[in-house]
């Protein structure tokens, strides 16, 4: 729907006389659509009051619930609750008449109890919700319900479980009339609880899903920049690492107008991150504490900057005090790899094994390829401070084989150099150099100076080209092509056009002398260069 027109034609129309109710809901829907918040809740009150008039209470309540939730979701909690005590008296008042937004008004209680930690509440008042909403086959009320629902299993600890409610939530959403409110808040809300618990593929595919809603929708506001957050970390991950950056600074450009966004301090986040991974030290810092302004604690980032920057007191006190002060799995799966990585920089080997296996046994439970490859290298990382190269080998090939399936350059590159360091370690220059090459040429190409810099000063001779004078997306390209894939599917899973792929063909078949896709795939399949 193209909300500026459904507004302008609303707003021309109130003007010359007075808007049914429903005509106001709209009205109101498209006004907040197109970042009229103000104008929005205006309009909304008037819709509820109309309805009160014509005894329609059922629509009164479900309008105050509407405007209770946008209000506690721009950060008005006074106003915002009052609306939810008006629409929860409405129906007490209404005793004797059965009504779904009964259900309705369990759900912000139902988030109260999720984010204050009294899970087992939540999760009683979201199976409450979904019920109602199935028992009345309302739509909003099902999937709000189950998305809640989800995200209460996920935090006792049944991820697995959690994580299927959350995809038959995000199947409501598709097939069904949902109201465009609860879509865009549900699409962010699963987006987020994928990544928390570093399902990317997940994360990646929702992600995916609503770039298509925004765009089918050209001139939304709201939920856009928190888009555009989602997309510049799984744009990261797999190696994009300028276009990245220039989406976490749309979303930041997008998502500070007045009156803000909490979603801010993700992307001032996402930016910093990548500008630490760049070099770019003091920039990144500056986006740290812009993060932390918007409440988005700056952690691991900051202490990962610390410790690049040789402060080494400055990132172990910090990364230690985080941990300490976080006590929920999921907050705590954030910052292990950092706690174990820093305090093997500090010389805390012990440390360093309490948070591997305390990030092991957490990566058994939830069970995502990402968990147990970031697991494996951690034990392999501790192995090596420990002398155990043995070990260490072993966990490197579990890292390296999880990285290559998950197409993760940079913890590829990672994992590679820690491979380099144990080869070294056992006076295997050949197989050292192989895999520090290997890493040091992924780094090349993410431009990630600091990470160049310290595998320099280990390989300074001049090695072979191992890939053919492909730059890294050629050879994700080529890899995806020769391994059957389509144009439209490469384009989808890196995120780029179809015209950008049929651009790193044409130089792939250039740079290496092939006419067609078949002597491209037969290429790849010679030098081990399919996809795992």
């Amino acid at each position: 729907m193209k909300w500026t027109a459904t507004y302008s034609k609303l707003l021309k129309e109130s003007q010359e006389d007075a808007l049914e109710p429903e005509e106001l809901v709209t009205y109101a829907l498209a006004a907040y659509l197109t970042g009229r918040d103000g104008e929005s809740f205006q309009i909304l009150e008037q819709a509820h009051q109309a309805f009160l008039e014509l005894s329609k209470t059922e629509q009164a309540i479900r309008c105050a619930f509407w405007l209770g939730l946008m209000l506690l979701t721009a950060g008005e909690k006074a106003r915002g609750g009052g609306w939810i005590a008006r629409g929860e008296r409405l129906l007490t008042d209404a005793k004797d008449s059965e009504y779904s937004v009964k259900g309705l008004l369990l759900i912000p209680g139902a988030l109260g109890a999720l984010y204050g930690g009294q899970t087992d509440k939540a999760l009683k008042l979201f199976k409450k919700a979904a019920t109602i909403g199935e028992e009345f086959s309302d739509t909003d009320l099902i999937a709000l319900g189950r998305l809640g629902h989800g995200q209460a299993m996920i935090q006792q600890g049944n991820v697995a479980k959690g994580l299927k409610l959350l995809d038959e939530t995000m199947v409501t959403v598709e097939t069904q009339q949902v109201f465009p409110v609860a879509c865009g808040i549900i699409y962010c809300a699963v987006i987020e609880t994928c990544r928390k618990v570093w399902d990317l593929g997940r994360a990646k595919e929702w992600t995916l899903a609503l770039t298509r809603w925004c765009a089918s929708q050209p001139d939304i506001v709201p939920f856009r920049g928190q888009c555009l957050v989602r997309r510049a970390e799984i744009i990261q991950f797999h190696g994009d690492w300028d276009k990245a950056l220039e989406e976490a600074r749309d979303a930041c450009n997008l998502l500070i107008r007045p009156p803000g966004e909490p979603a801010a301090g993700e992307a001032f986040y996402r930016q910093a991150e990548l500008l630490r991974l760049f070099g770019s030290f003091e920039e990144a810092e500056d986006c740290y504490r812009e993060a932390s302004k918007w409440g988005r604690k700056p952690q691991p980032g900051l202490a990962f900057l610390r410790l690049a920057q040789g402060q080494y007191d400055a990132a172990e006190t910090s990364i230690r005090n985080t941990l300490q002060e976080t006590s929920d799995k999921i907050g705590r799966l954030e910052l292990l790899p950092a706690v174990v990585r820093i305090m093997i920089a500090v010389n805390q080997t012990e440390e360093a094994l309490a948070a591997t296996r305390e990030l092991c046994a957490i990566a058994n439970q939830i069970d995502t390829p990402h968990l147990h490859a970031m697991s494996a290298h951690c034990q392999a990382a501790v192995s090596l401070a420990e002398g155990s190269t043995a070990p260490a080998l072993e966990y490197l090939q579990k890292a390296l084989k999880f990285w290559h399936t998950l197409n993760l350059p940079y913890e590829l590159a990672n994992t590679n150099e820690l491979k380099g360091l144990v080869y070294r370690e056992l006076n295997d220059k050949d197989s050292s150099d192989v895999a520090l090459v290997a890493a040091k040429w992924v780094y090349e190409q993410l431009n990630a100076r600091p990470d160049l810099e310290r595998i320099e000063q280990m390989v300074n001779q001049k090695q072979p080209d191992q890939n053919f004078g492909l730059t890294l997306r050629e050879l994700q390209v080529l890899r995806r092509v020769a391994s059957g894939r389509t144009n439209k599917s490469v384009a989808a899973d890196l995120m780029i056009s179809e015209r950008t792929v049929d651009r790193h063909m044409s130089n792939i078949f250039n740079k290496l002398g092939l006419s067609s896709r078949v002597e491209a795939a037969t290429f790849a399949l010679k030098n081990n260069l399919l996809e795992s």
